[in-house]
C-alpha cells in the first residue's frame, strides 16, 4: 500500500484544459469531440477539467489552458468571460463566434431593440447587450483560432503548442492556395463566380469551391488579403452590385477588422 501511494505521488501533474461556451452554435466544441482517436490522446497528457459539451463532471480552476466559443451578447456572459480570463493561464479563442462575433454580430449593424420586439413574445425580458462582441473585446487573448467551424487539426496544433510552450504553427495562406493544392479549376476564372477565396484565410480545405461554389469566408480574413482589388473585381468585372459586396463581407466575421472596415467602407461608399 505504502508503494502504490509513492507510485501516485510520483505521478506528473498533467495541466487542465477547460472548454467554455459563450453564444455559439457549439459547432467548434464539437470540432474538438470530432477528433476521436487524437482526443484519447490528448487525455493522456492533459486534464481534461471541464467541457460541459463532454461530461458534466467539473474540476475547479484555476486552468493550464482554456478554449472559448462564442461571442459576448449579455451582461452574464461579460462576467464570466472575465472570471474565465483570471482562472485561465493561456486562454484560446477558437472559431468566428469568439474571434469576429459570429454571424449573432449581424445585429451590430442594425437595432437589437426592433429584432427583439419583433423576435420576443415579451421583449422586455431579454437581457442583452447592444451588441455581439468577440472575447478580445473584453480581455486579453493569448491566441485566436479562426473559423466556422473550426479545422480540428489546426486546433490540435494549437493545443500542442501551447503544452510545449511554443508558437502555433497555424498556415496563413488563403483558400486560393488549397484549391490550387486539391487541382481544383478556378470557379471565378472559369465560371465568373464572385469568390471570398483570395482574401479568406484557410483551415476548411477549399470546401465550397471544390463543389463549384464560390468561398464564403467562413475561417475570415487571412493575413494581408488585398480586399481593395477583390472589390474591384467583383464590382467591375463582375457586374456586382453594392449590396453583394457588403453581404459577402458581413457574414460569419463580420467584425473581423479588417472584413468589418471593407464593408463600412463600401457602404459609404469609399474604396475598401
Amino acid at each position: 500500500m505504502a508503494a502504490d501511494s509513492q507510485l501516485i505521488a510520483k505521478q506528473p501533474h498533467k495541466p487542465k484544459l477547460a472548454v467554455w461556451k459563450f453564444a455559439s452554435c457549439d459547432g467548434c466544441q464539437l470540432s474538438l469531440l470530432d477528433c476521436e482517436d487524437e482526443l484519447l490522446l490528448l487525455a493522456q497528457e492533459v486534464e481534461i477539467a471541464y467541457f460541459m459539451e463532454a461530461s458534466s463532471a467539473a474540476v475547479d480552476g484555476p486552468y493550464d489552458i482554456s478554449l472559448v466559443e462564442g461571442s459576448i451578447t449579455t451582461p452574464a456572459d461579460l462576467l464570466r468571460i472575465q472570471e474565465v480570463r483570471r482562472q485561465s493561464n493561456f486562454l484560446v479563442c477558437i472559431g468566428a463566434c469568439a474571434t469576429a462575433g459570429g454571424i449573432q454580430a449581424l445585429r451590430n449593424f442594425a437595432d437589437v431593440s426592433e429584432f427583439t420586439s419583433v423576435v420576443y413574445a415579451q421583449p422586455a425580458y431579454i437581457d442583452t447587450l447592444k451588441e455581439s462582441t468577440p472575447i478580445s473585446t473584453h480581455v486579453s487573448v493569448d491566441f485566436e483560432l479562426q473559423g466556422c467551424p473550426i479545422n480540428k487539426l489546426q486546433l490540435l496544433e494549437v493545443i500542442s503548442a501551447f503544452l510545449n510552450r511554443r508558437a502555433p504553427q497555424v498556415a496563413p495562406h488563403s483558400v486560393c492556395i488549397e484549391c490550387k493544392l486539391k487541382n481544383n479549376v478556378c470557379v471565378w476564372v472559369a465560371h465568373g463566380t464572385p469568390c471570398m477565396g483570395p482574401v479568406t484565410h484557410a483551415g476548411c480545405g477549399a470546401l465550397c469551391p471544390s463543389y463549384n461554389r464560390g468561398c464564403y469566408a467562413c475561417y475570415g480574413p487571412k493575413e494581408n488579403p488585398n480586399s481593395d482589388s477583390l472589390c474591384h473585381w467583383w464590382e467591375q468585372k463582375l457586374g456586382a452590385n453594392k449590396s453583394t459586396v457588403i453581404e459577402n463581407f458581413r457574414n460569419f466575421n463580420a467584425l473581423a477588422p479588417h472584413f468589418k472596415e471593407v464593408s463600412e467602407h463600401r457602404e459609404r461608399g469609399d474604396k475598401a
